[in-house]
């Protein structure tokens, strides 16, 4: 129990190579699938523990700020369960997926990239050291690189490729961010920069550090106009990658930014002496209602989820520009909601491209009616994106304009309003391609694989359980919201 904080990251992380040298598919997939049950066991048994207050974690003994500190609080407890447990639901769906998918020969490599990329986002999140997140997200960040390199198409290494270059010059913001922090306070630990930096407030290159982490993060996290790589990067990706990384994968960056900015550089300084909450609204309405309109004259299902993860993106954003314990903890809830809600439409697009060979809207034409379940599954998920009763999106959605009201944020009420009515649109071609036109005569290429059904429903279900019955997530994001307040504006 005493390592639980560093066997989080540690499971993951050692069965990278494991998977690589047992060069065997199944033998392969079978360790993935153990590795991410216990993150998910050392996840659910952190969350447990924060009634007792938060868990310091010294690596080698070196206590902080000397030494790495690993630090479990309310703050990324709810981020690490979310992140194992999408993990391990892509790892049940990946099997016959990535069969049908990758190389044989090549199998065993992605169930090694697979868990570097998880251990990657489970190591940004608990850490308690400024350059250690770096050095995690830049794990996340290669591992991701090489997983969207193996989709099936050539347009994949083009997606890859432009990931790699914006990713990079991300990582270098964030980089340059981090050392110009510690040149001002000579720590990297973040819970000792937090008590230095106030004594440097208003030094230029305290202001420059936050300027290029704020910049670096908002490229991993995709926000608008920053997002060009994410919506090649997700719909190329395979089918399991695309899951992972559209579920958990820029909700990783949004958590690294709350991080940075309220629990190290502080609430006063970023939203106060600098303008990045205004600028923040901005970005976030923009992506609401461009990214949304974008989606709607999209021809691939896929891409047209990616450009509606950059919308959500925003509205995220939006909650979180507001510096408010109300906007704090409505933009975490909605990272919640919204990562069961797009994992299970990529999960079933997933289904559609193992089935038809091609997630192509034309290519779905009546098959509402032939694939029943699969679509009923994309129609449930998809009232969550719009914000209908009774899914998570509509309660996440509810609490965001709550608090944009109480600050009298009607412009940014209006665009998402607005960014709503679009995703009806977008939600509703599919609809009418599935059940209104007439379906092909082509038989189906596959049978439906029952662990990629299976997982796709299970995070339907849960999405409208979070709908129905809001009380764990909505305790979770007060819970983080609360453990941020004294460090607002």
């Amino acid at each position: 129990m005493t390592h639980l904080p560093v066997l989080q990251v540690l499971i993951p992380l050692m069965g990278a190579p494991a998977c690589a040298l047992l060069r065997q598919r199944r033998a392969a997939w079978t360790l993935f699938l153990l590795v991410t049950g216990g993150a998910l066991v050392c996840a659910v048994l952190l969350v447990l523990r924060m009634e007792q207050g938060s868990v310091r974690y010294a690596l080698g003994g070196w206590p902080a700020p000397r030494g790495i500190e690993y630090v479990i609080d309310p703050l990324n407890a709810p981020m690490l369960a979310l992140v194992s447990l999408i993990a391990l639901i892509v790892a049940v769906y990946a099997r016959p997926s990535v069969e049908a998918e990758i190389e044989t020969r090549r199998i065993p490599l992605f169930y090694a990239c697979m868990c570097l990329c998880v251990a990657g986002m489970l190591g940004v999140i608990a850490t308690g050291d400024a350059f250690n997140a770096f050095v995690f997200l830049e794990i996340t960040s290669l591992s991701s690189y090489a997983l969207i390199a193996m989709g099936k198409r050539r347009r994949a290494l083009l997606a890859a490729f432009r990931y790699l270059i914006v990713g990079t010059i991300g990582a270098t913001f964030l980089l340059i961010g981090i050392a110009l922090a510690y040149a001002v306070t000579g720590t990297l630990n973040m819970a000792d920069l937090a008590q230095r930096l106030p004594d440097v407030y208003g030094n230029r290159a305290l202001t420059a550090a936050v300027a290029f982490v704020v910049v670096g993060l908002a490229v991993k996290m995709a926000l608008f106009p920053l997002h060009s790589w994410l919506p090649g990067a997700y719909a190329e990706a395979p089918s399991a990658v695309s899951t992972l990384l559209a579920g958990v994968g820029t909700k990783v960056a949004v958590y690294a930014f709350l991080r940075f900015a309220l629990t190290v550089f502080g609430g006063s300084l970023v939203f106060g002496l600098l303008p990045v909450g205004s600028i923040g609204l901005v970005a976030a309405c923009a992506a609401m209602v461009l990214a949304s309109a974008i989606a709607c004259f999209q021809r691939d299902l896929k891409y047209l989820l990616g450009w509606s993860s950059v919308a959500q993106i925003g509205y995220i954003v939006a909650g979180l520009s507001l510096a408010t314990v109300d906007g704090i903890s409505a933009g975490y809830l909605h990272m919640i909601n919204h990562a069961v809600t797009k994992a299970a439409l990529f999960a079933a697009a997933g289904v559609l491209l193992m089935r038809l060979g091609s997630v192509d809207l034309q290519a779905l034409a009546g098959l509402g009616r032939r694939m029943p379940w699969t679509f009923a599954a994309i129609l449930l998920a998809g009232l969550g994106l719009i914000g209908l009763p009774p899914t998570a999106g509509f309660v996440s959605k509810w609490a965001l304009v709550l608090a944009l009201v109480e600050q009298g944020q009607w412009f940014v009420v209006g665009a998402v309003l607005g960014s709503s009515l679009l995703a009806v649109v977008y939600v509703g071609r599919i609809v009418e391609i599935a059940w209104f036109r007439e379906p092909p005569e082509t038989p189906l290429l596959r049978p439906p694989a029952v662990p990629m059904v299976a997982m796709t429903w299970l995070l339907v279900l849960m999405s409208l359980y979070f709908g129905l019955s809001p009380v764990l997530p909505a305790a979770l994001a007060d819970g983080a919201a609360v453990a941020v307040a004294g460090r607002l504006r």
